[in-house]
Order: C-alpha cells, then sequence, then structure tokens
C-alpha cells in the first residue's frame, strides 16, 4: 500500500528519513481548500504506482516461472546437460557462450540463466548483431551522443547501458565485424566503454551473454574472428544439441506446442494421432525447435477435424519414420553379436518407456512389440524402469 506522509511537524531531516522509509510522498499542515485538489491528486498518482509496481512484481514472477528451469521441455540427455550447466552458472557472474544451430533455443537458454541469477530483477536486453546493420550496431551497443553523426539529433543510451546490473544476450556474436569485436574486448575486460562521439568513459555493471550458429574456432582460423575475444567469451562453453540429436523430446515438445495451440479452442481442441508423433520423430529437423513449434501451429489451424492424421502432414513428413542408430565398429579383437544385439534391445525398450513415462502400453506401440513380449524380455535382461529418475538396468 503506497503512503504518504502528512505531519504539522515537518522538517528536511523527517522529510528525507519519510521518503527513505519508503514513502511516496511528504506533506506538510497546514493547507487548506484550495490544497485539496493537489492531494487529491497525488492520491491518485500514489495509486497508480503502487498498481504499477505491483503489476511489475506480477511479471517479474510469470518471467521466473516461464523462464525456470522445469519450463524448458525435454528429458534427453544431451537437454539435462545442458540444464545442468545452466543451474551451476545462474548464480554466477561468469561470461557465457551459447552454441548451436539455428531454432534450437539459445536465447531460452540464456534466459534461463538471466531470470534465475541474482540480476533477474533487473532488464535482460537482447541485440542482435547480425540484424543490425554495422555502421548503426556500435551506436546500439554503446548509444551516441547529440551530433556524433548524420541524424544524431539527440543523445542516446546504448543496450549496455540498459543493461546495467542486468544481463546483454549477444545473439549471432559471428556476425559482429572486426573493429566492434576490439571495442566489446574492452568492455569484458574492464565494462568500460564511450558513447560514439564522446570521449567520456562509462562504467558499466552487466553480465554478458553471446550466442552463435557458427564455428568461430573455424572463424577464428578465417581471421573473421578475434581469437583473444572468443577466450573471453568462452569462459562457460553450452552446446545446445540439435532436435535431431535429441529425439526423446519430439512427443513432449509436440505436446507442449500442441497445448499452446489449442489454448481458448474449448470443445475444438485438436489431437495428433499416434502415426503423426512417429513421424514428426522420424523428421530429421533442419529448423529445429522452431521449425517443430511453428508447423504445430500451422496443423492446429487448418485443421478440418478434431484429429490431425499423417495424410495431414506435409509431403516431405509423409515419409519420415525414426532413423535407426549406425552398427557398432568390430574391434579389431571382435565382438559379441549376442551381447551387442541384448543391449540394443534394452536399451530401445528403456527408450520408449522413457519417452511414454513408464506406461508399458505406449512403450510397446511405440516399439510395435506386443505388450506380453516386451515385459519377457524386460524380466529375462533385468531391464527396470523407475519413472521418478533415470532408467536403471539391474544385475
Amino acid at each position: 500500500m503506497p503512503c504518504i506522509v502528512i505531519t504539522g511537524y515537518g522538517s528536511a531531516e523527517s522529510s528525507v528519513e519519510a521518503l527513505r522509509a519508503g514513502a511516496y510522498w511528504y506533506l506538510e499542515k497546514p493547507f487548506d481548500q484550495g490544497h485539496l485538489d493537489v492531494v487529491r491528486k497525488l492520491v491518485e498518482q500514489a495509486i497508480e504506482h503502487g498498481r504499477l509496481k505491483s503489476e511489475n512484481r506480477l511479471l517479474q514472477g510469470q518471467l521466473r516461472s516461464k523462464y525456470s528451469f522445469e519450463n524448458i521441455i525435454g528429458t534427453s540427455s544431451g537437454l539435462r546437460d545442458v540444464l545442468e550447466t545452466v543451474s551451476k552458472v545462474a548464480m554466477t557472474d561468469s561470461t557465457v557462450l551459447v552454441t548451436g544451430e539455428s531454432g534450437t533455443g539459445k536465447e531460452l537458454v540464456a534466459r534461463a540463466i538471466h531470470f534465475n541469477s541474482k540480476r533477474a530483477d533487473k532488464m535482460f536486453v537482447t541485440v542482435n548483431c547480425g540484424a543490425i546493420p554495422e555502421e548503426l550496431l556500435e551506436s546500439e551497443l554503446f548509444g551516441h551522443v547529440r551530433g556524433a553523426f548524420t541524424n544524431a539529433i539527440a543523445n542516446r543510451e546504448g543496450r549496455f547501458s540498459l543493461a546495467h546490473e542486468g544481463t546483454i544476450f549477444l545473439d549471432e556474436i559471428g556476425d559482429m565485424s572486426a573493429t566492434l569485436q576490439v571495442k566489446l574486448l574492452r568492455v569484458l575486460q574492464d565494462r568500460t566503454f564511450e558513447l560514439v562521439g564522446s570521449s567520456k568513459t562509462r562504467t558499466v555493471d552487466v553480465r554478458v551473454i553471446a550466442a552463435t550458429n557458427q564455428n568461430l574456432e573455424d572463424a577464428i582460423a578465417d581471421r573473421r574472428f578475434r581469437e583473444d575475444l572468443y577466450y573471453r567469451l568462452n569462459v562457460i562453453p553450452i552446446v545446445v544439441p540439435p532436435l535431431r540429436e535429441r529425439r526423446d523430446d519430439i512427443p513432449l515438445l509436440t505436446q507442449h506446442f500442441l497445448n499452446i495451440a489449442n489454448e481458448g479452442r474449448g470443445d475444438q481442441r485438436i489431437e495428433f494421432s499416434d502415426e503423426v508423433i512417429e513421424r514428426l520423430t522420424g523428421f530429421e529437423w533442419p529448423g529445429n525447435v522452431r521449425e517443430l513449434e511453428n508447423l504445430v501451429e500451422r496443423l492446429v489451424t487448418l485443421s478440418t477435424s478434431h484429429r490431425v492424421v499423417a495424410t495431414d502432414l506435409p509431403s516431405t513428413l509423409q515419409e519420415s519414420s525414426p532413423s535407426l542408430p549406425a552398427a557398432p565398429q568390430i574391434p579389431p579383437q571382435g565382438l559379441s553379436f549376442r551381447d551387442v544385439v541384448d543391449q540394443f534391445e534394452s536399451d530401445l525398450i528403456l527408450q520408449a518407456l522413457e519417452i511414454t513415462h513408464g506406461n508399458k502400453n505406449r512403450a510397446a506401440q511405440l516399439i510395435q512389440m506386443n505388450r506380453t513380449t516386451m515385459l519377457e524380455k524386460m524380466k529375462k535382461k533385468g531391464v527396470k524402469f523407475d519413472a521418478g529418475s533415470r532408467d536403471s538396468r539391474g544385475e
């Protein structure tokens, strides 16, 4: 509740003390009828201020919930490795370099780091270094003073200033010009910079998270990226795996995006057939998670039935089927065919149980095996599944 202090014993010291204690305003008596309109306006402003503070707290809470680790969908080992690293570095101020193909969710990882850190109440500022023309990027990052260049008609704060005490996310860092790489290196080294057109040095307290879909080591070899900047950025490397390497997560992600697309549809909710899920799981997904999300939304929007079947899929997915892993390489000393086959069958059953969260009927359907046969194999091989943790295999 906003508080306005009204007193007949006013002093400069008491007014400062009241404001420091959290008062919205401080008024001294007496005030006559002519002052009531001013007081009424002040009360209205205080109420609005309180509403905005409450709304801000609510939004901050929603952002923390949205970007909590639990809301990053997936159970595959590759994603678990990513989340384990994120959980370790979130509360530190270490610089992070997130790499991975386009559409894998690099910004989602960056946001999860920020909103689970001690900087969560401050700003998360995003800069797409590949989308802003080179001649404007310096001003965008560091700001400029009036008259610094044509059309610079007023002073402007840059993204680093806006991110003070928060986090700045430099996406597509591999596209940054050599000149700006030098200036960014200075910010990383001593957290200082100058506005374009100014010689006055500014100091900033900001955490830097960078991301790229390029191989920066190749860029260094080609002299397109500074080696010293790379080592400054690559303090904590996080590699986000492509979707084709985390197929276990595709059914979970599909259901998540389906739930989002179905919001507000009431009784007109759309569902996907098992065959559709199998086709989606077997696809290579060159556009990764973003491509899957867009496809689910498109299928729901264009569906003329409550159920999407395989024939509703685009032609590129009509014939897709789960990719089988390559056969193991035979070492010079040879190997046991029976042991390899037993291991493969056990891993396949465990993977099916993991995808279906322990639902044996669904798991058997997923690998096109009779449920009784699957249970017999599990018993014979000593395969056990714990839904609350990673699968385990008996002795």
